[in-house]
């Protein structure tokens, strides 16, 4: 079983679509990675690193309905099996394949979770997850800021898309547990905050940070205060839509395939991912525009905030700087979100890791992927020569010095994690084996209230 703090980096597969959806903006082509996969790989175990935020390109693996080429997949999946990396599974990033268009097609999600099962299937020794990555960012930047996808900028575009992006969240979910009962979901999502620069601003900021909730309030079955519940239905949610989400105050639901019980069963599952940057704070002005603010709060003060709302295990599963022309601007900030790590621990929340992001420089996302540019942004524990940057050394000493001391000298949470080379093992095997019994009983249960 793995140490119970989870030290982790990842490999962008970034792949929204831009000018209307003719070009794609393919991070894992952009940084070389399906040409240098096996390198990268190697790269991540010189560091110490066993946890890998890792997905396959959906766009080439989801070729049509219940169609799916596994070519790549196959190949990179098997060497993280023999080397022992727990992927934690990206299934979509910002993106899907063409034929289904984007994030305001209804289909959309019932198409994902049939994805995600079959791909459960094919790779029973995967556990752990993020079906749908960021979701309240793909759905503002792709519905209401008007960047990638459908490119659409109104608040009913904004709703549409997280609906569907949630949805797709939790069917994919369950749709993975009925294939390993005992998956465990990572949901990485950006943590923001607003401030209001002056009184008159203090509205539209107090609006903007009730939204920043609403796509973990539905994924996790949290009621929205009135407001944000008039706000999704004069935008297009319909009740039917909102008690869906809603469901664990339901004995039972069903769509389609997919039985739901018991809202609060799929939760045990689920371990809050907290992404934060140097631009996850904003600054409101007195019409409601925005600017960036540069970091105010922090992660700690910001984390503590999603945690008191949803009451989950933290993970930091996002961060990074650039390599700025000092050369120890990343490593500045890889030490100040450590110790904004270790605050979070130290006030009492059972964080369980946290993560650089990513593996190697990225490109173009000084533009957020808005532009074609080619620019290399030095954001990477190794540049795309796949040569270590300064604050990959820094991480590779952060982790010696730190992963025999937190499972045992913290309040970490020890999570049940089955490495991929014990998968067949007899402890692994009663443990999946316990929690689809502990899931039947609880069908049987709201079978027995119904």
């Amino acid at each position: 079983m793995s140490p119970g703090f989870i030290f982790a980096t990842g490999i962008e597969n970034s792949i929204p679509t831009i000018n209307g959806g003719t070009l794609r903006m393919d991070e894992l082509e952009k940084c070389g990675h399906y040409t240098h996969w096996r390198t990268d790989f190697d790269r991540v175990q010189e560091l110490g690193i066993g946890f890998l935020r890792y997905g396959p390109p959906l766009h080439r693996c989801m070729v049509g309905a219940d169609r799916y080429d596994w070519s790549f997949a196959g190949e990179t999946f098997s060497d993280l099996q023999r080397r022992d990396i727990v992927p934690i599974v990206d299934l979509c990033h910002f993106g899907v394949p063409d034929w289904i268009g984007n994030f305001q097609n209804p289909d959309f999600p019932a198409l994902f979770a049939c994805y995600a099962k079959t791909f459960a299937e094919r790779f029973p020794w995967v556990q752990l997850y993020t079906p749908v990555n960021e979701m309240f960012i793909c759905a503002v930047f792709s519905g209401l800021y008007g960047w990638w996808n459908e490119q659409q900028r109104s608040d009913r575009a904004f709703v549409t898309a997280l609906k569907n992006l949630v949805k797709a969240n939790v069917l994919a979910m369950w749709a993975i547990l009925k294939v390993r009962p005992d998956a465990l979901f990572i949901q990485s999502e950006s943590t923001e905050y607003f401030h209001a620069e002056s009184p008159d601003a203090i509205r539209p900021a107090e609006l903007a940070n009730a939204r920043r909730f609403l796509s973990l309030d539905l994924n996790y079955g949290k009621r929205v205060d009135s407001e944000m519940y008039e706000y999704l239905m004069d935008n297009g949610m319909t009740r039917g839509e909102y008690r869906f989400f809603m469901h664990n105050n339901l004995k039972h639901h069903c769509i389609g395939e997919y039985r739901f019980f018991m809202h609060n069963n799929l939760k045990h599952h689920c371990i809050m991912g907290n992404d934060y940057y140097v631009t996850n704070e904003h600054l409101v002005h007195d019409d409601g525009s925005m600017q960036a603010s540069g970091e105010i709060f922090g992660y700690a003060m910001i984390t503590n905030q999603y945690y008191d709302r949803f009451r989950l295990p933290v993970m930091h599963t996002e961060t990074n700087l650039c390599q700025g022309p000092k050369g120890d601007e990343a490593v500045c900030w890889l030490r100040k979100e450590w110790a904004n790590v270790l605050r979070v621990r130290n006030d009492g929340v059972p964080i369980v890791g946290f993560t650089w992001y990513s593996l190697t420089d990225q490109v173009d996302w000084d533009s957020a992927l808005r532009e074609n540019r080619g620019t290399v942004n030095a954001l990477g524990l190794y540049d795309l020569d796949r040569n270590i940057r300064p604050v990959g050394e820094a991480y590779r000493k952060l982790i010696a010095a730190w992963k025999q001391v937190l499972p045992t000298q913290s309040v970490c949470l020890q999570v049940p994690v089955v490495m991929p080379s014990e998968a067949d093992k007899e402890w692994a095997i009663r443990q999946r084996e316990h929690a689809y019994r502990t899931r039947r009983r609880a069908g049987s249960e709201a079978d027995d209230t119904t």
